[in-house]
């Protein structure tokens, strides 16, 4: 009877969306998780983000896998936790920089990135087309670019941030390297000239590449926009030359929200050509942001920004909508995680992982659209910086995590339900959970350890 139960909920979920579904995949670069209307922001305009929400399910605990761009993007595309990568825990630096010991290594052999063996995004996605039109970073080195992965087509800036004009790296001095302001904007593997603001010219190319795609075959549009990540330019700020490095982050929350707004209207046009194309009620939209936002963002209730382990840097706005399947107006408390949009992606296209073994993460989709209770879960995390190393488990509601840095150590323990902002330290008042919680988390770091960048004989 059990075994009856499971193949209809597999096949009423194969009825809903349809043979071959398109999956358009939109993600924001430092978007806080109280930065849209539909998440309680008051002034920024997100009516076309916010629409997507009403139309399909919005999720109150979702998290990036990390509290920053690279390693998020990582888990992405692996559908797993990034650390069985190597060297991807952190955002990869200005200029292919790796910003600890693994990554550093990495870099010095010319192999800092995302390897395609270890891609499953599109090169799972049998019979469909691809394209990826926005921000890669995930490997400056030509073997790690969105081609080697299966991308059949693909614009963008290879890097992190990028001038949103010239399309460059800022230049100066930064923590003794020394920045060139490179160009970065390559299309197909060539670099690409334009004159274009930064979000406008991924809004335009990611309507074009939809208007020329074939009616026949389904097709993944991967849209990493850049905002609203540094350098703070909106559609009216255009330079006379590039911003250097110290004039990077300057800028105001006006600003800010300018940059917003303005992605807001690009994912508008995006879902206006899918509706003059007939293919709204087929396609699965997905739209979340990479990690926190950092100061000139709002995080809402929730403590610390981008690069922190608090709730602030990690958890992010997350709407996915798709007609035929999912009914508007959902709300979801489910905990969930960027990886597991890998999981769900293969299920509603009817793949496998690449090697035969699970997904670390689970199907979202389909716990929407069948209409599952919540469920508790056991969520990671691990970032490394420097000298900084930052580690955090969420068992249930409750969460621990470790902050270090050099010989400074700090550990905390919240119960989320009752304590979201996290002000409430049980660390001393709970300490056999605590422990408990350390060896949950030591036991995860054992089973996703890897041997990319690793220095001999480090422990």
């Amino acid at each position: 009877m059990r075994l009856m139960f499971v193949l209809y909920l597999c096949f009423s979920v194969s009825a809903v969306f349809g043979e071959s579904p398109n999956i358009v995949c939109i993600v924001a670069d430092d978007l806080g998780y109280g930065d849209l209307g539909c998440y309680g922001c008051s002034d920024i305009l997100t009516p076309n983000i916010d629409r997507l929400a009403a139309e399909g399910v919005r999720f109150t605990q979702f998290y990036a896998n990390a509290p920053e761009c690279t390693p998020t993007r990582t888990a992405l595309l692996s559908g797993r936790y990034q650390h069985r990568v190597g060297g991807l825990e952190c955002a990869i630096g200005t200029g292919n920089y790796g910003r600890y010991d693994e990554a550093a290594v990495l870099s010095d052999a010319h192999d800092l990135g995302l390897p395609p063996s270890y891609g499953a995004l599109p090169a799972i996605l049998t019979g469909y087309k691809s394209a990826c039109i926005g921000k890669w970073h995930l490997g400056y080195e030509r073997q790690h670019w969105p081609d080697k992965h299966g991308f059949d087509f693909w614009i963008g800036p290879i890097c992190g941030g990028v001038d949103y004009f010239h399309h460059t790296e800022p230049f100066g001095e930064c923590q003794g390297n020394h920045l060139d302001g490179d160009h970065v904007l390559y299309k197909n593997g060539k670099e690409f000239f334009s004159k274009k603001y930064m979000t406008h010219l991924i809004t335009d190319e990611a309507v074009e590449w939809l208007k020329k795609r074939s009616a026949k075959i389904p097709f993944f549009l991967y849209v990493p926009y850049t905002a609203p990540h540094s350098p703070y330019q909106g559609p009216n700020d255009r330079q006379p030359e590039k911003k250097g490095y110290l004039n990077w982050d300057k800028g105001d929350r006006a600003t800010f929200a300018g940059m917003v707004e303005e992605l807001d209207k690009g994912v508008g046009d995006i879902c206006r050509s899918l509706d003059k194309q007939g293919l709204k009620e087929n396609t699965v939209v997905i739209f979340f942001s990479d990690n926190g936002a950092n100061k000139k963002g709002n995080n809402g209730e929730l403590r610390g920004h981008k690069g922190s382990l608090f709730e602030g840097g990690i958890r992010v706005p997350c709407v996915i909508r798709q007609p035929a399947a999912i009914k508007p107006g959902i709300v979801s408390a489910q905990p969930c995680m960027s990886m597991d949009l890998t999981s769900s992606i293969a299920s509603i296209a009817g793949v496998k992982a690449p090697d035969g073994k699970p997904f670390d993460g689970m199907d979202i989709i389909n716990h929407v659209v069948n209409g599952k209770p919540t469920a508790s879960r056991t969520l990671y995390w691990r970032a490394r910086r420097g000298d900084r190393l930052q580690r955090a488990v969420r068992d249930g509601n409750i969460k621990y995590l470790y902050r270090a840095k050099g010989a400074k150590v700090a550990e905390y323990l919240f119960d989320l339900k009752a304590d979201l902002s996290e002000k409430n330290n049980l660390i001393n008042e709970q300490p056999e959970k605590a422990e408990t919680m350390k060896i949950i988390l030591e036991k995860w770091e054992q089973k996703v350890k890897n041997k990319r960048g690793v220095i001999e004989n480090d422990k």
